[in-house]
């Protein structure tokens, strides 16, 4: 591997450990997780008390959701799964929930699964 790409991925692994001291995810407001791959999105609750995933979604199984102007592409299949996750959530009795951006930038795509996570109706 290449230093360049090691030390993006060392540095995101740095980052997540950072964050993952400080937020915990409980029955009454479990963790939302975030993953990305360069093709897809995947979000997860978790309820780190138990250790259970309470659900799961991710862009393949995505709603279709209206995109607010201005997101398109991979940022618009990003705020569907977000929107998706967040109807699931409380269609289970979910209403709150912290949030983890598990070492990635707040930014882009994960920007975008947090926004259409808001505006399905979960809180964080």
């Amino acid at each position: 591997m290449k230093d360049t790409a090691k030390n993006r991925i060392e540095s995101r692994l740095k980052r997540k450990v950072r964050v993952r001291k400080k937020v915990s995810g409980t029955a009454e407001r479990p963790r939302l997780t975030v993953s990305r791959s360069h093709k897809a999105i995947y979000a997860q609750i978790i309820d780190d008390v138990v250790g259970n995933t309470l659900l799961a979604a991710d862009s393949r199984k995505a709603d279709d959701a209206a995109v607010p102007e201005g997101l398109a592409g991979k940022c618009a299949t990003a705020y569907r799964v977000g929107h998706h996750l967040a109807r699931l959530a409380r269609e289970k009795g979910i209403e709150k929930a912290v949030f983890d951006r598990n070492g990635y930038l707040y930014h882009g795509r994960v920007a975008a699964l947090a926004k259409g996570a808001r505006d399905g109706g979960l809180e964080f």
